[in-house]
């Protein structure tokens, strides 16, 4: 839902101040996203029951605490989220029609639950490991909050980053390379951020300095990296593979004391070096666009890139550095496939995870640590479709590896509601 000020046609400027009124208007993605999901899962625990008891495996990593297993019967505990999530879009129905503003924290409990009672019907006779679902959840989506913050900083200066997809690709060629070269993996994680900048800045040159169609440029890049990392794949690194695509992995870093948490402290701090440069990432750039001047500059010139210039900020050069910040996060993310995931580059390894992340953007309204929350929704999507497998759910395989991009469309479709890109992206300015 939302405001927006108009004239009043019943008001002249000769008759004295313009009056206005405030007219609100409605909107029925997330009501109808909901409502769909929900009649999804009770077609599915209706039409397909699996009675038995799920067991939740809450114990697991270095914490000294471990609680025990959680046994609840499946379908009681399918039909109770069921019950819940069905409140839930009423709630989400009397908002809209009542112009509220739905809260963040309602999309999210109606993902917790639905996502509860689902695993609860999938984990009938089963066991189901708590902590290693949502850690390496966790991990899997390194890729996709890096790939998504570098894409939102673009956005954010006013340039569309397509490019993503290129940018974790020939990072995670890079890290791989560098790191076997130098049994280092913070050098590999250095070598990945170089790559991205290297994406970023032709995307930058042709993008801002020749104005070329951002999305256009984006696209063309994701190809040539795909060709070129294949290219060198098959002509350097299968001859040489013991010396240059063995690459030195990082180790899990148990956080002292935070890692003790029972089944937090090991979903969030028994983890890689990687996982914790997100957190740090996220931070940061949240903190710098909306505390920092950088952040009001980089806002300025993606909103209104003529008022900036009037004030004196330099708008292109603003872009063009902006836009190599976030190439070079992005490519930090591309390490993750090659130093923590695989210890060797394979072709095309990172699958269309760029687009995803790319996906991440939009769905999190241009705002980092919205776009890093839609990075854990599909990381998680990608690790649940593996423990499906493992507990033989009547779902068909091809399904399971349609998961995760299926949350994507559902996501991007029915949860973004009534959000606005900022103004100028994907418009080049020419100053005069």
């Amino acid at each position: 839902m939302s405001d927006q000020i108009v004239h009043d046609p019943q008001t002249t400027p000769d008759e004295g101040p313009i009056e206005h009124r405030r007219v609100r208007t409605r909107t029925w993605k997330l009501p109808i996203t909901l409502g769909i999901a929900t009649a999804i899962l009770a077609l599915l625990f209706l039409l397909v029951p699996r009675p038995g008891v799920a067991v939740f495996r809450l114990a697991g990593g270095p914490s000294t605490i471990q609680l025990g297993d959680l046994s609840i019967p499946a379908m009681p505990a399918a039909f109770a989220s069921l019950a819940l999530l069905a409140a839930l879009m009423a709630w989400s129905v009397a908002d809209t029609l009542a112009y509220r503003r739905t809260r963040l924290w309602l999309p999210i409990a109606f993902a917790a639950f639905g996502v509860f009672g689902f695993l609860a019907w999938a984990g009938a006779d089963g066991l189901i490991p708590v902590v290693s679902l949502l850690a390496g959840a966790l991990s899997l989506s390194v890729p996709l909050v890096l790939g998504g913050l570098g894409g939102v900083i673009g956005e954010r200066v006013g340039v569309v980053n397509v490019a993503i997809e290129g940018q974790l690709l020939l990072g995670a060629f890079n890290a791989a390379v560098l790191s076997s070269l130098t049994d280092n993996p913070f050098v590999g994680l250095v070598g990945a951020m170089i790559g991205g900048v290297l994406v970023a800045l032709v995307l930058a040159v042709f993008s801002i300095t020749y104005l070329v169609q951002q999305v256009i440029v984006g696209v063309v890049l994701n190809v040539l990296v795909l060709g070129l990392t294949t290219f060198l794949y098959g002509i350097v690194l299968v001859p040489n593979e013991l010396v240059l695509n063995r690459a030195t992995r990082f180790p899990a870093w148990p956080v002292p004391v935070l890692s003790e948490i029972p089944v937090i402290g090991p979903v969030l701090f028994n983890q890689t070096f990687i996982v914790y440069f997100m957190y740090i990432a996220v931070a940061l750039v949240t903190w710098g666009l909306f505390r920092t001047r950088w952040g009001l500059r980089v806002r300025a010139v993606g909103e209104h890139p003529q008022a900036a210039d009037t004030v004196g900020i330099k708008v292109n050069p603003t872009r063009f550095w902006n836009v190599t910040l976030g190439g070079a996060i992005a490519g930090a993310g591309g390490a993750y496939f090659t130093l923590v995931s695989v210890p060797q580059f394979g072709e095309n390894m990172t699958a269309g995870l760029g687009f995803i992340a790319l996906a991440t953007v939009i769905f999190g309204q241009w705002h980092p640590v919205k776009a890093a929350l839609a990075g854990l929704l599909f990381g998680f999507a990608n690790q649940l479709q593996g423990l499906l497998v493992v507990l033989g759910t009547p779902i068909p395989s091809e399904f399971m590896l349609m998961l995760p991009y299926l949350v994507t469309i559902l996501a991007v479709v029915g949860f973004v509601g009534g959000s606005r890109a900022p103004a100028s992206t994907g418009k080049p300015y020419i100053k005069g």
